[in-house]
């Protein structure tokens, strides 16, 4: 039997491609598992092979535990550490005591036992061996014939015995596969916790899959004459991949899209047909905006950048176009760029605008002191709170050719004097982030507000209508809707409530 393990053992390993350390491990665990089978399930037992001979010893064993460990089983398979130490076995807490027992011979049961046993560590170390030589293949394609599809998604044969799979939630949507389908992917992770050991996962929906694709196909990516500054995809649908060339005279478009769109067709072929729009990358946000919401004309941007936030205005032709079949477009632009961007027509969009600057003009003339005409100059030269108005740097307002320095020193005064009134009357007259950020909220609007001591969501959601449109440039309809919308977390922790009034009350009658 000595001879016949170590046969075992050679053979397994060669034919699997594994370290014979490995199936020791497994014919071990085999005769172990066949061991308790015969002495019984709730005791434990370790085998050692001696790797020359195939001679193997077998041991009772148990492992010691802490008294006041509430992990003890049973005297079966622990002992308590006071034991040990009243015997002076001078072993410590989590090592383990072993007594040697007569080796079991192998029998046409112990045989089968052992073989399940070594095929489940054999199979457990082969996909070990596949994970660790994908290890630096993450984030990165791979290459593979569909082996089969089932219900849970599509599993890849890698060749050289690697399979990876591609869970149905990865897959692009309406795709189709067959049987020896070449089908690429980007290789997202190695589940280690799988069962049965782990296992490659492939995703056909990751940004990424798109970025690698683009790179396999423009050589200039390769060579650094072109980098890829983002992307963003609806599987199956469209995407957006945003490019920049780093030497001059180069289109980086046109290097994507190759000779009559070459280049660009074999990557959309491999995501299902899925549209993809190139986008030349640009530093300035509004232009890199502007190129993202192609093939829409973009007529205006208004940028709010403590919200992080535009308001693109376009034709009202081509609106429907510019926020794309439910959202779209305007979702994978923002998703690009990084910003929130708001569609609306031309006309809404100067709309708004002039309704945000009557509200800041009304604002400066009321805490400043000033007629219209000098606070719309404050407005149109981007001046958006008193704050900035007292602290901005004098070489930035000497800009301004209709101020000199007297006018300047004067306005950053009374913006300071504004402002320490506000402070002392306790309304400090700063919006509040969330204020900032609420739905249907703009700086204008907000720091209006916060003149008035409305500086937060719960300051707001305290007005009455008709309070707020006591103040000038605010009507009753836009009132009602910006205390409906600051009331919405009121109306969300009443409904949890009451729906855990319910819950408590269902357990109760149960």
């Amino acid at each position: 039997m000595s001879k016949e393990i170590l046969y075992v053992v050679d053979a397994v390993s060669n034919e699997k491609n594994l370290e014979a350390e490995d199936i020791f491990e497994a014919v071990e665990i085999a005769i172990a598992t066949a061991t308790r089978k015969k002495y019984g399930a709730e005791q434990d037992f370790r085998v050692d092979i001696d790797r020359e001979t195939g001679d193997y010893d077998t041991f009772r064993r148990w492992q010691i535990m802490d008294d006041e460990d509430p992990e003890f089983e049973s005297p079966e398979r622990h002992i308590l550490k006071s034991y040990a130490d009243d015997r002076k076995l001078g072993l410590e807490i989590g090592e383990f005591l072993e007594e040697p027992v007569e080796s079991i011979e192998f029998g046409r049961i112990t045989a089968q036992i052992a073989k399940q046993v070594i095929m489940q560590k054999v199979r457990h170390a082969e996909r070990q061996k596949v994970a660790d030589a994908f290890q630096e293949s993450v984030g990165k394609l791979v290459l593979g014939t569909v082996k089969r599809v089932d219900r849970r998604g599509i599993v890849l044969d890698l060749g050289e015995n690697s399979e990876a799979i591609i869970p149905r939630e990865m897959m692009i949507p309406r795709e189709m596969a067959r049987m020896g389908d070449r089908m690429r992917g980007i290789l997202q992770e190695i589940d280690e916790e799988g069962r049965g050991g782990p296992k490659l996962i492939v995703s056909r929906i990751d940004d990424d899959f798109l970025v690698e694709l683009v790179k396999l196909e423009v050589p200039e990516i390769g060579q650094e004459l072109i980098d890829i500054m983002g992307a963003a995809r609806d599987p199956g649908s469209r995407s957006k991949i945003a490019v920049r060339a780093n030497v001059p005279n180069l289109d980086p478009v046109g290097a994507c899209v190759g000779m009559r769109g070459s280049r660009i067709q074999t990557v959309t072929n491999e995501m299902n047909n899925e549209r993809v729009d190139i986008i030349p990358w640009d530093d300035d946000i509004a232009r890199f905006v502007i190129n993202a919401m192609q093939p829409a004309e973009v007529l205006s941007i208004v940028i709010d950048e403590d919200k992080k936030s535009m308001d693109i205005g376009v034709d009202e032709e081509m609106l429907a176009q510019a926020i794309g079949k439910g959202g779209q477009n305007v979702r994978l632009a923002s998703k690009l760029t990084g910003w929130t961007l708001n569609v609306m027509s031309e006309e809404e969009a100067e709309s708004k605008s002039k309704s945000e600057q009557s509200i800041m003009v009304s604002l400066f003339a009321e805490k400043l002191d000033v007629d219209e005409e000098v606070a719309s100059i404050l407005v149109d030269e981007g001046f958006s709170s008193l704050d900035e108005v007292a602290y901005v740097p004098m070489e930035e307002f000497l800009k301004i050719e209709e101020f000199d320095e007297e006018i300047i020193e004067e306005l950053r005064s009374r913006a300071r004097n504004a402002l320490l009134a506000l402070a002392i009357t306790g309304e400090g007259g700063k919006p509040a982030q969330d204020l900032l950020e609420m739905k249907g909220m703009n700086n204008a609007l907000a720091q209006l507000l916060a003149s008035k001591g409305i500086c937060t969501m719960e300051d707001l959601a305290e007005q009455a209508t008709d309070e707020l449109v006591e103040i000038e440039g605010i009507d009753e309809e836009q009132a009602a809707k910006l205390i409906m919308t600051a009331r919405a977390p009121w109306f969300a922790e009443a409904e949890a409530e009451e729906k855990s009034d319910k819950s408590d009350e269902s357990a109760s009658n149960v």
